[in-house]
């Protein structure tokens, strides 16, 4: 975490005033200082014990992601227009639409007044601001261009959130024929099945293979149902806590990176949040090793953070970023790394790699795209292979049912 430090300067009135600053040391702290037209008379580091990020009760409150959105985009409009964090923060708290968001941005608003950090305040509230919009918070913070951070923020939560609602578009038809279809299999294993089999046993007949397969299933589900339910809801349970480690998160993601069509997806999405974090971050001024740190926490995909924050160690050790890079082909392809190496070459990183966002975006929306359409008829295709196996399974001993009567 930056380092915070306790000022008391002179304003150009010759009132005193004091407040808090991030800086990565003292030197850069009397230079922001300065840079704000005050004269220092005490800068001390704040200890860090007092600047521990506590989270509040209840996480801050529930707000939607859709009133977060709108605060960090109207924050950023109001910055933009000149207007004072302390006062676009308080105009924010009072035209807030909800309770829970009034509150939370009013305590926000206190935080930011009393002297901490608008990222500080902003870490107290992580069911609203997740640790990444935090880090990039910060770092705008620190760069002087906080405007900006937050404008992008807003956008990647717009772009998410329609992600989100695209796939869920798209897939609520096949999950609905997805219950249906498991609501009929159970009713065929459970009810109608049996009856069948009861059937063919009277006439003594030789059932096939693949009856005789549905019949001991229909049997064991009929047998053990409850079980089987109360051994899945302890599995989901079980799997839930998994993930909320460090090492089960880890392998899932693993897991799905490894997917066909859906890893590639997720690689290229963490490209893109990459890319156009680290080209702003550079663009601003911000050092190279600084802006690959809060990159880093931009991509949200720990396995693949790894492979960054091994090149961080590369690039504090004097090599470039094109190689260091080249090093996690998973997340950076080759065409890729070349780009930058060449952009370093003619000292335009910060330029190419947002062109690399958009580029890379552009791609990600067209794979998303076949992703979402192939996933529909092959979720289809499977449903109809279940039950359609079942209902054959059981119609084969019918067509020899009368060798049997006779």
């Amino acid at each position: 975490m930056m380092p915070v430090y306790e000022y008391i300067a002179v304003d150009a009135s010759g009132q005193n005033t004091s407040g808090n600053i991030p800086a990565p040391n003292r030197s850069a702290a009397l230079n922001e200082i300065g840079r704000k037209g005050l004269i220092p008379i005490k800068v001390l580091e704040q200890p860090a014990v007092l600047r521990k990020e506590a989270v509040r009760p209840g996480g801050g409150g529930r707000v939607s992601a859709v009133a977060a959105e709108a605060f960090t985009r109207e924050l950023s409009n109001l910055l933009s227009g000149g207007v004072p964090l302390s006062r676009a923060l308080h105009i924010l708290a009072r035209e807030a639409s909800s309770p829970a968001a009034k509150k939370q941005w009013a305590a926000i608003h206190d935080d930011v007044v009393g002297g901490i950090p608008l990222a500080d305040a902003m870490a107290r509230c992580p069911r609203s601001f997740p640790p990444v919009q935090v880090a990039m918070v910060r770092a705008g913070e620190a760069g002087g261009f906080l405007d900006v951070v937050l404008s992008q923020i807003a956008d990647f939560r717009s772009r998410e959130r329609d992600l989100k609602s695209r796939v869920r578009s798209a897939m609520a038809y096949p999950m609905v024929l997805a219950v249906l279809a498991t609501g009929v299999l159970i009713f065929l294993l459970t009810f109608f099945i049996p009856r069948f089999s009861g059937i063919f046993s009277e006439f003594g007949a030789a059932l096939p293979a693949l009856t005789l397969a549905i019949v001991a299933a229909s049997g064991f589900i009929t047998k053990y149902g409850l079980f089987l339910v109360g051994l899945l809801v302890v599995a989901v349970v079980l799997s839930r806590r998994a993930l909320k480690s460090e090492s089960g998160r880890r392998l899932m993601e693993r897991t799905l990176l490894a997917v066909p069509g859906l890893g590639p997806v997720m690689a290229r999405f963490a490209l893109v949040r990459f890319c156009r974090m680290l080209g702003t971050l550079l663009g601003a001024g911000v050092a190279m090793v600084t802006s690959l740190r809060v990159a880093r926490e931009a991509i949200g995909n720990q396995t693949l953070a790894d492979a960054v924050t091994a090149s961080i160690e590369e690039v504090q050790r004097g090599a470039s970023l094109s190689g260091s890079l080249a090093k996690c082909p998973a997340l950076f392809p080759p065409s890729v790394v070349e780009i930058i190496a060449i952009a370093e070459e003619s000292s335009r990183l910060d330029a190419e790699l947002l062109r690399l966002a958009v580029v890379n975006e552009a791609e990600l929306d067209r794979r998303l795209r076949t992703l979402v359409a192939l996933a529909e008829p092959a979720m289809l295709f499977v449903m109809a292979a279940l039950v359609g196996t079942v209902v054959i399974g059981m119609l084969l001993p019918v067509f020899t049912l009368q060798d049997y009567i006779r």
